[in-house]
């Protein structure tokens, strides 16, 4: 695998990306990973193989304090993960992209449909989770815990995928600035919803919340039984692939 070229975002932050260049017309996509996830991993890598095969331009990068761009995880915030997508796309690309977001990069495309609507052609949300600091993760603490953070500043929480994460009063407190179903969110154009039932992560209720929530004319959730969070086994990729080319067509 080659070496990631950088750029540096308004707001000095330098960022690590892929970029393969399109041949053929129409809009090309771009990936966003999920919490403490990067480019590197499986689905990133089999839409990145996708778009050489087919000549699709793809983009698929790191957020700051993710992977091999600038700054320390525990630094970071979804405001600023969010410029650093809104940077990436607004500096590397031309014309509409689809994005194909990826847990929280499914909350972080939701913000930049709000922000750059027309550099959006369509959303692939794969387990996406929207507003997750404030319901999942504040509202499911206790009371002690709660109390913990804002006095101590961080908490740590076990992962399953990695080494005990820090949970910051800095990612909650910017998370409630960036909520996205509590107010009106409208999506005018295709969206693909894609949730397991599995996931142990992202409950399958956050996608009928935010299926139920969004407007627009052509918004389509699909479950797959069985399917756990990391929505990555042959027949999730597949789907994934033929969700974006259903947003292609439509």
């Amino acid at each position: 695998m080659s070496n990631p070229q950088h750029f540096t975002t308004p707001q000095g932050r330098e960022i690590a990306y892929h970029q393969t260049t399109g041949t053929e017309a129409g809009p090309g996509v771009v990936f966003l990973g999920g919490f403490k996830s990067d480019m590197q991993g499986s689905k990133a890598l089999y839409l990145q193989e996708w778009a050489e095969e087919t000549g699709r331009a793809f983009l698929r990068f790191d957020y700051s304090g993710h992977g091999q761009s600038s700054g320390e995880f525990r630094d970071g915030s979804i405001g600023e993960w969010a410029e650093d997508a809104q940077a990436a796309v607004t500096t590397l690309t031309t014309g509409p992209q689809i994005l194909v977001g990826s847990s929280m990069g499914g909350w972080i495309s939701l913000l930049l449909a709000k922000r750059i609507p027309d550099q959006v052609a369509g959303l692939v949300g794969i387990a996406a989770a929207p507003d997750f600091t404030e319901d999942s993760m504040w509202n499911g603490m206790s009371s002690i815990l709660q109390a913990k953070l804002m006095k101590d500043g961080v908490i740590y929480q076990p992962s399953e995928y990695d080494e005990p994460y820090p949970i910051t009063k800095k990612l909650i407190t910017d998370g409630r600035n960036h909520l996205v179903l509590r107010e009106d969110l409208e999506l005018p154009f295709p969206v693909r919803l894609l949730h397991g039932t599995a996931d142990a992560d992202v409950h399958m209720d956050v996608a009928l919340r935010l299926l139920e929530h969004a407007s627009g004319d052509d918004i389509r959730l699909n479950f797959v039984k069985g399917a756990d969070h990391r929505f990555s086994d042959a027949r999730c990729l597949q789907l994934i692939r033929k969700s974006i080319h259903s947003i292609l067509m439509a």
